[in-house]
């Protein structure tokens, strides 16, 4: 693995502060619904499945195309955050809207 596929794990990890679980538990909740009930699994945002799917890997089995879903978190995230580093609230969308790709802002990142 190179240098800058190892800097994006770290950092994806970094940003991604929620457990698979917690996220999984999460997109159930967000987007309960007649439709998402019969597929609690495919529940929630594309992007958030794509999330839990990648935690689920090994840094080994990472494809291109998770690498560039990772490259899109972690810059979502950041972009979202604006730099902050420290647990801020925020309005309720904004963070939903990071919590939806696993990231809770008023949780620590590191």
């Amino acid at each position: 693995m190179d240098a800058g596929t190892e800097q994006l794990w770290d950092e994806f990890h970094r940003v991604v502060n929620m457990t698979s679980r917690e996220l999984r538990e999460w997109l159930r909740t967000r987007s309960a619904g007649p439709e998402d009930e019969q597929y609690p699994d495919r529940s929630g945002p594309h992007l958030g499945q794509r999330v839990l799917e990648i935690l689920g890997k090994r840094k080994t089995d990472l494809r291109d195309d998770d690498l560039a879903v990772m490259r899109r978190v972690v810059d979502k995230v950041n972009g979202l955050r604006g730099g902050e580093e420290e647990p801020v609230a925020g309005e309720a969308h904004w963070r939903h809207r990071l919590m939806s790709i696993g990231h809770d802002p008023l949780r620590p990142t590191s």
